[in-house]
């Protein structure tokens, strides 16, 4: 496939940490796909919470499953718009490495617990993973990813933390926060796919656990006109006994059309900046995005999910105990170092090692440890 000029080069990477050969058959780009998928931080994704707790049944998604749909749709508007794909996927999988268990609950925790030691935030947190936290190689701590992922995997960072990331990496991952400028078009990109992917599946979850009704998914527009247009198209899909697939088939129709507003919007864009290099991107305004309409109407699910699913009753309330499972077990390891394992317990930084060990932990680790360290069994 062409590139375009204003598309990530893994030719023009600005390189590895720590320089290493390249690989005879694969790009830089490709070569850090590989090993993203291959860490244990990946493999953990697949026991960590998306919005309904791992318990709460198999065919709820995952953070391993959502990473995997951000891949995909990001891959789909990357190829029209001539963007490295390679690099759209590697950021794709890696960008939620560093959640802890429990989803934005366990963050929220551990974040409060970190307050007087630096705060806790789980975009940094996902860059620590693939740059310090995995050991995999002899020569250095981390997967040594390019310049372009892990900036690409960095998509918020406070000030204290990108001043920090300076100090460390001057001119590295956390400078387009102090610059304010932009990232990649293929980092943009990740940043408006995640948010697609997660309002597409949070609806068909939400419908799935019973929170949410197809009735109530009336009242969005950017739902109901393919719900609507569904049933005209295949009236065999309007009786109660064939709701899942109508359900499925109007996620797939908003899913197709966001992405396409996507591709058009983002066209427009590019031809009125018109950008000539990757560089120049950084100095224009962002530039991956939706039409004013159909951010407007995202805007609306985002509305609707959060009043209809992420503040129910029953969610919050699994909340509420996942929190207080965090914690307690930040607070029992600060009392018992030695209850985690040696590589932890040693370092010099505990409660940042603490930090790192919890939010390493899927669900299910999380709650047999917190039962085996307070007597109690929590969800």
């Amino acid at each position: 496939m062409n590139r375009a000029p204003y598309a990530s080069s893994a030719q023009r990477s600005r390189g590895r940490r720590y320089a290493e050969p390249d690989a005879p058959t694969r790009s830089p780009f490709q070569r850090d796909r590989d090993r993203i998928v291959h860490s244990t931080a990946f493999r953990r994704l697949v026991y960590k919470t998306q919005v309904f707790l791992n318990h709460e049944g198999d065919l709820f998604r995952t953070r391993m499953t959502h990473s995997l749909e951000v891949a995909q749709i990001a891959r789909s508007i990357a190829r029209p718009l001539g963007l490295d794909e390679d690099l759209v996927e590697a950021i794709a999988l890696a960008h939620d490495l560093g959640h802890t268990p429990f989803g934005h609950a366990g963050q929220d925790a551990l974040n409060e617990c970190m307050a007087e030691h630096g705060g806790f935030e789980h975009n940094l947190q996902s860059l620590r993973v693939v740059d310090h936290l995995e050991q995999r190689y002899p020569a250095f701590d981390g997967l040594n990813l390019s310049f372009e992922t892990r900036e690409g995997i960095l998509k918020h960072c406070s000030r204290r933390n990108a001043e920090s990331l300076e100090r460390s990496e001057p001119g590295g991952a956390g400078r387009r926060f102090l610059d304010r400028t932009q990232p990649s078009l293929e980092a943009q990109l990740c940043n408006l796919a995640d948010a697609i992917a997660y309002n597409a599946h949070d609806i068909d979850d939400g419908v799935r656990s019973g929170l949410i009704t197809v009735g109530q998914l009336q009242e969005l527009d950017l739902f109901e006109r393919h719900r609507r247009q569904a049933v005209v198209e295949h009236p065999d899909l309007a009786p109660a006994s064939r709701q899942r697939r109508l359900l499925h088939e109007g996620i797939r129709r908003m899913l197709s059309e966001q992405i396409y507003d996507v591709i058009d919007a983002t066209g427009l864009w590019l031809a009125q900046f018109k950008p000539d290099s990757p560089d120049a991107v950084r100095a224009c305004p962002p530039l991956v995005r939706f039409s004013q309409a159909m951010q407007q109407q995202s805007v609306g699910l985002n509305r609707f999910l959060s009043s209809h699913l992420y503040r129910h009753a029953q969610v919050l309330q699994n909340t509420t105990q996942a929190q207080q499972m965090v914690r307690e077990l930040f607070h029992a390891y600060q009392r018992d170092p030695s209850a985690m394992p040696p590589d932890h317990a040693s370092r010099e930084d505990l409660p940042r090692a603490v930090a790192d060990y919890i939010a390493g932990m899927t669900d299910r680790f999380a709650a047999r440890e917190h039962e085996r360290l307070t007597g109690q069994r929590l969800l």
